[in-house]
């Protein structure tokens, strides 16, 4: 293509991706225009062929950079690690905040997450994405995306929310901070990541979650961010922030408030019995669990003083 370099997504004839989300991905990706987003060049669709043509990124995907086998996770410093995380959030303001209408994309993960020659990351494969209509502030439907980035009230209810996106933004920002996968569990501890990150948490012994790979890091900044991960990643919905309110905390020197974090659920029988006790201590209250409703989140700055974050 006059020597542009290009990537080429091919679906096989077995694709667990069908028609329907080959032309979602297609009608999603060819509206949306952002730095963090995926661009789409062109596609094909004759006969039972499918065929996606992108942008190139040289650093392949998050998932092989920092989580592969072979991958040297040495070479993501923390301020290419800080500067991912903000780039992954941005994007999803914009899906979330600037289009009309919303988009909610319910497959954010590493290897959806692609990386270019300055490793600034590119939220990609909309193949699930779900465009909200006006007024509408959740939808009931069948769950898509990848086990370990589900938010609760979504992988047990089928209840979306742009909360979904948040909750897997959470996980994936944790994975960052850590080195470590969500999807699976690892020797040290014997735990999935967000149950071992949060028995630190308790601890007061956050700081262990760090990457051994960082040889350098901003111990007050890191901890911002593990703090932030844990509010995205809480068991109810509506005490998740918007990505407005992320992107105010991971960017700017905050105190935020511990107490404010409440447990994340990482079991599936825990998130069950999480949204039952939740709903019945919230069922005569204005906030329910199946609101969308931004929360206040306290924190403090050394420059500014927060009282809480209203939705914007």
């Amino acid at each position: 293509m006059n020597g542009v370099v290009v990537a080429i997504k091919v679906l096989s004839t077995e694709s667990r991706q069908g028609v329907s989300e080959f032309l979602t991905e297609i009608d999603v990706i060819t509206n949306v225009k952002h730095p963090n987003l995926v661009e789409l060049i062109g596609c094909c669709a004759e006969s039972s062929n499918r065929i996606l043509v992108y942008e190139f990124l040289e650093n392949s995907s998050l998932d092989r950079a920092l989580l592969g086998r072979n991958c040297d996770a040495s070479k993501l410093n923390w301020h290419i690690r800080s500067e991912i995380c903000l780039g992954i959030a941005r994007g999803i303001i914009h899906l979330h905040e600037d289009l009309v209408p919303p988009i909610v994309h319910r497959d954010i993960k590493p290897s959806n997450i692609l990386l270019d020659s300055n490793f600034a990351p590119k939220i990609g494969d909309f193949g699930v994405a779900k465009l909200f209509p006006d007024n509408i502030t959740h939808i009931s439907t069948r769950v898509a995306g990848t086990t370990g980035y589900l938010a609760p009230e979504y992988a047990l209810q089928g209840h979306l929310t742009k909360k979904a996106d948040i909750y897997s933004f959470g996980v994936v920002l944790l994975e960052i901070i850590t080195g470590r996968s969500n999807s699976r569990s690892f020797s040290e501890c014997g735990k999935p990541l967000l149950e071992w990150v949060w028995s630190l948490f308790e601890e007061n012994s956050l700081i262990e979650v760090v990457d051994p790979a960082l040889e350098e890091y901003p111990q007050e900044q890191v901890l911002r961010y593990t703090k932030v991960a844990l509010f995205c990643t809480q068991a109810a919905a509506a005490r998740r922030p918007s990505m407005l309110q992320v992107v105010d905390m991971l960017s700017m020197p905050v105190q935020l408030n511990d107490e404010e974090i409440t447990i994340p659920c990482y079991m599936e029988e825990d998130s069950r019995k999480f949204i039952r006790s939740f709903r019945a201590k919230n069922s005569n209250s204005s906030q329910k669990y199946s609101t969308s409703t931004d929360t206040t989140i306290p924190f403090t700055s050394s420059q500014v003083t927060f009282t809480e974050i209203s939705p914007r």
